[in-house]
């Protein structure tokens, strides 16, 4: 049998008085969380300085008792931070062990748990730490899109095949391709910013289920711990039971990570490609490569390939959530504190992974005549001969067919696409011109397309402007963000 000690039962003197006995040892440790959510802390502190700030504010405690938990509060915090605070396991959880030693340090601590439940309390915690794990993996983000936007400024010049069904298709410009990257990794943030908007609102005072009968003020709580809107007015939540119960915003910040995930990895198979001796078209630096402990000629792109199995780590995450979620019954449920472990490791797992995509892309160099080589394959240009007939009044259907044609015949004269004489050609469709190979040109080619969203020199050019400006801003809130944060 199990046993159960005095120590275990004085330490849960906070729900204690119910039980004649308290937890097993046992229980302590398959029970305890304090292991993993004393990353919180910080959060505990600011919401518990806000509660205190608010019972003094409608007379529940004195400024005087304020001001004595406050202080206490900051001591805490300070002891963590430099690695001195000693966690309990038998205290449970973060709450449990701040509230535990700031009690024994303020007398007045004891009234700080007044109109409060753990269940609002971890509720407000989390919220505050996914507002901030938002603004981390949006920064960390943006770190790596201009380190991407850098290594296509670098070969602003460099054109390489694009391709669909991993077969040569269509000449663009490398920057085209790595602003698809770019494009990919700003909804990832805007994901982010989404997510961080729907936790903005405070839950303090919704108490275990039911609030409380004392007279607080909830929209208080929330201006102190900036849970407020575009106009700095307070957001509450409005139902005492949802707030207690909700773990969507949980679960959108693990989705917003798995998709990035899913893009990271996406962006990795391209680079694990282009690697191959089969591509050659780029060189990863060496401090993000491997070699190979039999063969020493292997150069291996191990950050790429830990790209693609980080993003399998962060999807096993999202689904560990909607698993705990679904079939819980309104409100808390002690299941729930299971719902930490794999939201902080897609916190982390998603920021190393940013970090990482960033150092990938400082020093990638590409091979510029293996480039030149890939990209000087006529056959690339085919959809432009159709787009050269179609221009001439020739239907596209018929274009394509004709353009088709042309194709056959090259491979049966084993020739380059641009290489069939022109007697062949005028057998083909009477619409071709002696002038039929200037679509070969790649300069022309690319110059022809300007439109909005394309690869040619026009649309290159504007969206470097666009993406310089974009990041900049990012840059410059991120500054703001701090320097308020320092205040």
């Amino acid at each position: 049998m199990a046993k159960t000690t005095k120590t275990a039962r004085s330490a849960h003197q906070t729900w204690g008085g119910r039980f004649s006995a308290g937890p097993a040892e046992l229980m302590l440790t398959f029970s305890e969380s304090v292991s993993f959510d004393r990353r919180l802390a910080p959060f505990d502190i600011a919401g518990s300085k806000a509660h205190s700030a608010m019972l003094a504010h409608v007379g529940i405690i004195t400024a005087k008792e304020r001001d004595a938990i406050h202080a206490g509060l900051d001591a805490i915090l300070a002891e963590i931070n430099a690695g001195k605070f000693t966690w309990d396991v038998k205290l449970e959880d973060v709450h449990m062990n701040i509230e535990q030693a700031l009690t024994k340090r303020v007398p007045a601590a004891a009234k700080l748990h007044t109109a409060r439940s753990r269940n609002d309390q971890v509720a407000t915690d989390m919220r505050l730490y996914l507002k901030h794990a938002c603004a981390d993996l949006s920064a960390r983000i943006a770190a790596a899109q201009r380190a991407i936007l850098a290594a296509a400024a670098e070969h602003a010049d460099v054109l390489i095949p694009g391709y669909t069904h991993l077969q040569r298709a269509q000449p663009v410009y490398l920057g085209h391709h790595l602003f698809a990257w770019l494009e990919m990794l700003q909804r990832d943030r805007v994901r982010l910013a989404e997510t961080a908007a729907h936790a903005n609102w405070c839950p303090l005072g919704s108490g275990a289920i039911a609030g409380t009968t004392l007279p607080i003020d909830r929209e208080f709580s929330a201006q102190k711990l900036g849970f407020v809107d575009a106009k700095g007015r307070p957001q509450v939540t409005q139902n005492s039971m949802d707030t207690v119960a909700d773990r969507d915003f949980f679960i959108e910040f693990a989705h917003a990570c798995a998709l990035f995930g899913v893009h990271i990895s996406r962006i990795a198979e391209d680079l694990i490609l282009w690697t191959s001796a089969e591509f050659k078209f780029v060189e990863l630096p060496d401090a993000f490569c491997t070699g190979s402990s039999l063969m020493p000629q292997k150069k291996n792109p191990d950050s790429c390939e830990l790209l693609r199995g980080k993003s399998a780590r962060l999807q096993g995450n999202l689904h560990t959530l909607l698993t705990l979620a679904k079939g819980l019954p309104l409100t808390y449920n002690r299941d729930l504190q299971e719902d930490k472990p794999p939201l902080f490791d897609s916190h982390d797992q998603a920021a190393i992974c940013a970090d990482v995509l960033a150092g990938t892309f400082t020093g990638l160099k590409m091979n510029r005549d293996k480039c030149a080589a890939a990209v000087a394959d006529p056959a690339l240009l085919a959809t432009d001969l159709a787009d050269y007939l179609v221009e001439r009044g020739v239907p596209f259907r018929e274009a394509h067919h004709a353009v088709g044609a042309v194709v056959r015949a090259a491979e049966n004269l084993g020739v380059a696409l641009n290489e069939i004489p022109y007697a062949e050609i005028q057998k083909i469709h009477p619409a071709y011109a002696k002038d039929w190979t200037q679509v070969f040109d790649l300069k022309r080619a690319m110059q022809k397309r300007a439109g909005t969203g394309m690869p040619g020199p026009k649309q290159i050019k504007a969206q470097f402007t666009r993406w310089k400006k974009l990041l900049s801003q990012t840059n410059q809130s991120l500054k703001r963000g701090r320097a308020e944060t320092r205040k």
